[in-house]
């Protein structure tokens, strides 16, 4: 009884913004622990915990096993584009290969062909040399 009068003494605070009483039970609810179909001893009253815990740690390994799945698809996709790519342009460089050794190749053409040209007209320009020299000894006799 005497604690009884003890309290009446005390008032409580006025408190601008008092809670409601859902604000209450929903306060008191996260210290209660959750109903059980099974009585438990006190020491088994931490198995939900535990089971939330453990429940946790298999949905997070689940998602990490997915999320690795995903990583991996992602990286065999990519390693397939880089391989379709490496092959598009390995195809490509031998295409222009082929094209340098044919534009080396006329080239060489041409170069021979202007080769041969140049000896020709040195011959010729020889020839109408000579042909002058005939024909001013013809118009000088």
């Amino acid at each position: 009884m005497m604690i009884s009068q003890e309290l009446a003494q005390y008032q409580l605070p006025d408190l601008e913004d008092p809670f409601t009483t859902s604000e209450i039970h929903e306060l008191f609810s996260f210290f209660q622990p959750e109903q059980q179909s099974i009585k438990s001893t006190s020491s088994l009253e931490s198995i939900p915990l535990v089971y939330s815990i453990e429940e946790k740690k298999r949905k997070r390994m689940k998602s990490n096993r997915e999320s690795a799945k995903r990583s991996r698809w992602r990286k065999k996709r990519h390693l397939e584009n880089l391989t379709t790519e490496a092959d598009h342009l390995k195809l490509e460089n031998r295409k222009l290969k082929n094209q340098l050794c044919m534009m080396t190749n006329e080239y060489h053409l041409v170069q021979r062909d202007t080769n041969w040209l140049t000896v020709e007209c040195i011959e010729l320009q020889q020839r109408l040399a000579g042909l002058y020299q005939i024909l001013l000894t013809m118009q000088l006799c």
